[in-house]
């Protein structure tokens, strides 16, 4: 037997008479747009105050202005009607074989490794639209307007599957002046040196240093800061030695921005980057054609295993 879900909601035509009222402040110009009369407009909105129990506008002689309730109501139907659209043209794009694409990405992941390679894939799928949003934590795809997201850490992401990217490798930098004068020559040294932390990798030290077998160094000391850019950033002004990705510091190597503290930093941590993606939502074709790429770029023809997770 089919669920049935009873709704109690607002005509359309109210909520257009509405919109376009708070829009213009006029009863007026609302009827000029919507081709109706004034009457009908005053009519639907007194309907759709009627239906939710509260004053939407206040009235004063031959002017309306929206009540404190109306602002905040009319901050949800645009929000709808935008929703509404959008849905529209991603079902039109689909039928010519593109669609939109809602993807959570991380901040420097995003910035360093996939925007620069990014124009690739719009070349190659001129008619799939990517809408990036930022988000540092797994999250609940049922309540998000999102299609899939990058994830780092472990595979573990409640109701997605997580397909791998690349596992992740770590080196030890800092400013070649800094590195002369905290006297950088072995892991050790490390003890004395100014240790750059991120706030989201609060064991990134701790992890490192245990990879290289070291004991006796703090590894949560020194200054603390939001994102890998911040710490690369103060590696390479000469504030203190920072473990960063290597597709984080490889172009500043390259370039002499900074350079290993030491001989033999990389390390691999363990971790990884992933591709998660809600039940129900592989089949789309943008995100098919997203993935494909993705993939490609990070592994030739070696996409990682997939892990599935209740």
């Amino acid at each position: 037997m089919p669920h049935e879900v009873t709704r109690s909601l607002p005509t359309t035509a109210a909520l257009q008479a509405f919109e376009s009222a708070a829009f213009h402040l006029s009863i007026t110009r609302a009827a000029k747009e919507l081709h109706l009369s004034q009457g009908a407009i005053s009519r639907q909105i007194q309907a759709l105050e009627q239906h939710l129990g509260i004053e939407l506008f206040h009235r004063e002689r031959q002017r309306i202005r929206l009540s404190p309730a109306g602002q905040r109501y009319l901050e949800h139907v645009r929000a709808a009607f935008d929703r509404l659209e959008g849905a529209a043209l991603e079902l039109r794009a689909v039928r010519r074989g593109g669609g939109t694409l809602h993807l959570a990405i991380l901040p420097t992941y995003g910035t360093k490794w996939l925007i620069p390679r990014f124009p690739s894939f719009a070349a190659e799928n001129p008619g799939v639209q990517v809408q990036f949003s930022t988000k540092l934590q797994p999250f609940d795809f049922a309540t998000e307007d999102l299609d899939a997201a990058i994830h780092y850490g472990e595979a573990q992401w409640p109701g997605a599957v997580l397909e791998k990217l690349m596992d992740e490798q770590v080196r030890v930098v800092c400013s070649a002046g800094y590195k002369k004068q905290a006297k950088l020559r072995e892991p050790g040294d490390l003890g004395a040196a100014v240790l750059l932390q991120i706030s989201s990798r609060p064991y990134g030290w701790d992890d490192w240093l245990a990879a290289k077998g070291l004991s006796g160094i703090d590894g949560r000391r020194g200054p603390r800061f939001e994102h890998h850019t911040m710490v690369l950033q103060a590696a390479i002004a000469g504030l203190g030695v920072a473990v960063l990705p290597t597709f984080v510091v490889d172009d500043e190597l390259a370039a002499g921005r900074v350079v290993e503290a030491f001989p033999d930093t990389l390390v691999r941590t363990g971790k990884a980057y992933w591709l998660a993606v809600p039940a129900g939502r592989a089949e789309m074709p943008a995100l098919q054609a997203f993935r494909a790429w993705l993939v490609r770029e990070h592994a030739e023809g070696s996409p990682g295993r997939m892990v599935d997770r209740p």
